[in-house]
């Protein structure tokens, strides 16, 4: 069993119309008192390319078993393009360098009326390995596309989204293990969008099992 990073991070903002204002939060994660020292921030466009750096002043911090120590920054986001992003740090933890990703993450949203919204109900099997995947349906919202699925026996996947030549990015999957009922939340639909294909993936590599359904929007 590995052992538990001696720090975590999050992150804590309120978004205001042109900037988000927060902070990184900082905890110490064991009995020991660390010293951290805080090398830079940026925002990454999820669901990992790096985007500008925050303007953050280098700041060495020690921080106290199980206790908070906070890192304000502000970013303009008027330069950011339509997406999801997250809250990225780079710090020296007792000298070892660590990077990590806040656990809130927020969208810009894209331009009125270009995205589609509504439920599409889909309720079509497909054979996955030696069980199955249902997808029953795709709730499009202007800043995200959720998608229902269940698959028996129940067993983590990956999911893929394909729009034609374009991939749309993939935030989250989650399958509950007793149930198999599942959740993906990717990127938007545009308006311009006609069919969608969904591809379901058990394993990894070459020797993973997938499954693919295409869905005609209306």
């Amino acid at each position: 069993m590995s052992e538990p990073d001696p720090v975590s991070v999050r992150t804590r903002f309120e978004r205001f119309p042109a900037t988000v204002k927060g902070a990184f939060v900082i905890r110490g994660e064991d009995s020991d008192p660390h010293q951290v020292v805080v090398k830079r921030g940026s925002v990454v466009r999820l669901p990992g390319s790096p985007g500008p750096a925050l303007p953050l002043q280098p700041v060495t911090v020690d921080v106290p078993p199980h206790r908070d120590v906070y890192v304000p920054f502000e970013l303009a986001t008027s330069d950011l393009d339509p997406g999801w992003y997250a809250f990225e740090i780079e710090m020296d933890v007792d000298g070892s360098p660590q990077r990590m990703v806040g656990d809130r993450r927020f969208a810009i949203a894209w331009p009125r009326g270009t995205v589609r919204t509504g439920t599409v109900k889909v309720d079509r099997t497909a054979r996955l390995g030696k069980g199955q995947v249902v997808l029953d349906r795709l709730q499009l919202a202007a800043d995200a596309t959720t998608i229902r699925f269940s698959v028996q026996p129940p067993e983590p996947v990956g999911i893929r989204l394909d729009v034609g030549r374009t991939r749309k990015d993939v935030l989250a999957v989650d399958v509950d293990q007793e149930t198999g009922e599942g959740t993906a939340v990717a990127y938007p639909l545009h308006r311009s969008d006609r069919t969608v294909r969904v591809e379901f993936q058990i394993g990894r590599g070459r020797s993973g099992e997938r499954a693919d359904l295409t869905v005609q929007l209306p």
